[in-house]
C-alpha cells in the first residue's frame, strides 16, 4: 500500500470513529431485569462504593483520628455526593456541625453503634439486601443488623421516632420512592457531623441505570437545621460474585468497653 492509499484509509477509518462514538455513547443502558408485576427486580446485595460515610462534601485524605493506628484508620479523600456542593445550614445549625466535628470521635452515632438511619445506612461502607416481591419490600444492613420495612401502602404519620424512621414506597415508572419519617434526631449523616433535627423528611429514589447500577438521590428536608432542601446522591453497585451474601456485623459487642468499661468493678 503506498502512502497516498495509506493516507485515505486512515482518513476513512478516523471518520468511522467520529461517527460512531457519540452512537456509542448515546446508547441506551441495558434494560434491569423486571419481577412479573413489570416493575424492575432490585433483589440483591447492594453496596455504595464512596467516601460518602465520611464526609458528604468534598474531603482531602487526612490522618487517623486515632494516632497510634497509624495508616489503619486514616480518611480517605473523596468528591461530595451533595447538589450544590455545599449543604445549606442555618447559621446556628453550622456552627453546632463545627462542634461535632471536633468532638466526632464522642459524638458521632456509628462510634457507639447505634442504628444509622437514614439516609446515611445506604452509603456507609458495608453492603445491604433489598427483598422485594409485588406485595412486599424490606432493607437489611449488614451494619448493626439494622432493618426497614417499606409500606407499600401509606400507613399514615409515623406513631414515634425511630432510629430507622417509617419508610413508605410506591412506584414512579420505574423509580423506586420512599418517604421516610418519623425518624430519631440522634442519628448523624456522616463522621464529619453534619446532622438533623426531629424535624428531618427524606425523600429516596432508586432507579436502575443498568441490571446492575441503581442511581440512588435523597432529598433533605429540615427546616429547623437548614435554609432549603438539598440533594446527595450516587450510584449503589450489586454485588455478582456467586458467593456474595451479608456478613454479621454485631457491633454491639465491639462497643462495650468503650462504653461501659468505666464501670466495671475494679478487681
Amino acid at each position: 500500500m503506498n502512502t497516498s492509499s495509506l493516507k485515505r484509509t486512515l482518513l476513512a477509518l478516523a471518520i468511522s470513529f467520529t461517527v460512531a462514538l457519540p452512537m456509542l455513547a448515546q446508547a441506551p443502558a441495558a434494560r434491569p431485569a423486571r419481577l412479573p408485576d413489570g416493575h424492575p427486580n432490585l433483589n440483591g446485595i447492594w453496596q455504595a462504593m464512596n467516601t460518602a460515610n465520611w464526609d458528604l462534601q468534598d474531603h482531602a485524605s487526612s490522618a487517623s483520628p486515632v494516632v497510634p493506628t497509624g495508616a489503619w484508620m486514616a480518611e480517605p479523600g473523596g468528591p461530595g455526593v451533595v447538589e450544590g456542593g455545599e449543604i445549606p445550614y442555618l447559621p446556628a445549625a453550622k456552627a453546632q456541625k463545627e462542634k461535632n466535628a471536633k468532638d466526632r470521635m464522642n459524638l458521632d452515632p456509628e462510634v457507639k453503634c447505634y442504628l444509622p438511619g437514614i439516609p446515611r445506612a445506604n452509603y456507609m461502607p458495608y453492603p445491604f439486601q433489598i427483598f422485594q416481591s409485588d406485595k412486599a419490600l424490606a432493607f437489611a444492613y449488614q451494619y448493626d443488623g439494622a432493618f426497614r420495612n417499606v409500606y407499600l401502602k401509606d400507613p399514615g404519620p409515623a406513631p414515634a421516632d425511630s432510629w430507622m424512621g417509617q419508610s413508605y414506597g410506591k412506584w414512579e415508572g420505574d423509580t423506586l420512592v420512599i418517604d421516610v419519617t418519623g425518624l430519631d434526631d440522634r442519628t448523624w449523616f456522616d463522621r464529619a457531623g453534619d446532622f438533623h433535627s426531629d424535624e428531618l423528611h427524606v425523600v429516596e429514589r432508586f432507579t436502575p441505570r443498568g441490571p446492575d447500577v441503581l442511581m440512588y438521590e435523597a432529598t433533605i428536608t429540615d427546616p429547623k437545621t437548614f435554609s432549603r432542601p438539598w440533594k446527595i446522591s450516587m450510584p449503589l453497585y450489586r454485588h455478582v460474585e456467586p458467593n456474595a451474601r451479608l456478613m454479621e456485623f454485631k457491633c454491639v459487642e465491639f462497643v462495650e468497653e468503650l462504653m461501659y468499661g468505666q464501670y466495671r468493678k475494679k478487681q
